[in-house]
């Protein structure tokens, strides 16, 4: 029988307050608190009230949006690595990843008018709405991150040369008790995932001792940090920070009668876009771990390089392949 994981309480930081700037007294500390967060958890839970408003209108879309036949549903499909609908194998799992979700006009075009030709306003706007509110709070996070390794001065190419993509996700209950792997062990490959779900419980990340720990956090609260947000440490800001944070492994555990929702907004870099370490953190002592490289050029390789089923090679190992003589 598989561990479903014991109870932990993540550090809970408030991003809230509406004089949360820069230089305040209010940033100094959140920013204190991120950094212990960050050495102790490796993740927190970020509070952000303004999040309960969509909080209904969120979940219905995804109610709306799964409920579609499944040959409507595969009608989303993209040429991008990763994007369109999935129908997972473990027939529990089922998501739709949204590029350019920042993009009013892309929702619009690309998802809604493919899903319903006649047109669905109030879906496209409360995707459009969610992805503006996590958006600002991800920049936030990320400037805070920055200003803890002292490259602050990077953040605005940074987050100007931020593709974010949001993926709604659905996990069918299982109809039994006993624990059921929903999504398995994994670290997300971009900078920063923001994710919220809704009351059914089922995120686990796994603690340094190895340890899986359920995560529960409350219905104001994103689950994220630099990793994934709930700091589940994203390679990709790892290897743009030469090795400064350390991912962490999550999963998805399902188990009873209820439909588990969630939804997650992942900030990565747009194709083109030459990821690279500052020169601030690199020296003799820390000499530069990874080549500069696309991450959408990463992408491409990362889902063709095998068949399914086979052994795929990872982000910082596709860098490291790479690494200067």
């Amino acid at each position: 029988m598989m561990n479903s994981g014991t109870q932990a309480k993540l550090p809970v930081i408030d991003f809230s307050n509406p004089n949360l700037k820069p230089g305040s007294p209010e940033w100094d500390l959140v920013k204190f608190q991120v950094r212990q967060a960050l050495e102790e958890y490796s993740c927190f839970e970020a509070s952000f009230d303004q999040v309960v408003e969509l909080r209904n209108a969120v979940f219905g879309a995804m109610e709306e949006v799964f409920d579609l036949p499944l040959e409507i549903k595969k009608l989303y499909v993209s040429d991008k690595p990763f994007r369109g609908y999935f129908g997972h194998q473990s027939k529990l799992l089922e998501s739709m990843m949204i590029d350019e979700a920042k993009s009013a006009e892309n929702i619009e075009q690309r998802l809604t008018t493919t899903l319903w030709p006649h047109g669905n306003i109030s879906f496209s706007k409360t995707l459009v709405s969610f992805t503006e509110l996590a958006s600002r709070l991800e920049k936030t996070i990320r400037r805070i991150i920055f200003e803890i390794f002292g490259v602050e001065k990077y953040i605005d190419e940074h987050i100007d040369s931020t593709n974010y993509l949001l993926k709604l996700m659905k996990y069918n209950a299982p109809q039994t008790n006993e624990p059921t792997i929903g999504a398995v062990a994994h670290n997300d490959m971009n900078t920063v995932t923001l994710l919220y779900q809704n009351e059914v419980d089922g995120l686990q990340i796994q603690n340094k001792d190895g340890d899986w720990i359920n995560v529960q956090p409350s219905p104001n609260s994103f689950i994220g940090s630099p990793l994934n947000i709930k700091s589940l440490g994203p390679p990709l800001l790892q290897i743009w920070l030469n090795g400064g944070l350390s991912a962490t492994y999550h999963r998805v555990v399902v188990k009873g009668n209820n439909t588990r929702y969630s939804a997650g907004l992942f900030a990565a870099s747009r194709g083109g876009y030459q990821v690279k370490a500052p020169e601030e953190l690199v020296d003799e002592k820390n000499p530069m771990l990874f080549k500069p490289f696309d991450y959408e050029e990463f992408l491409g390789f990362y889902l063709t390089q095998v068949a399914p089923g086979g052994a795929r090679t990872g982000l910082t190992t596709y860098c490291s392949a790479k690494i200067l003589a």
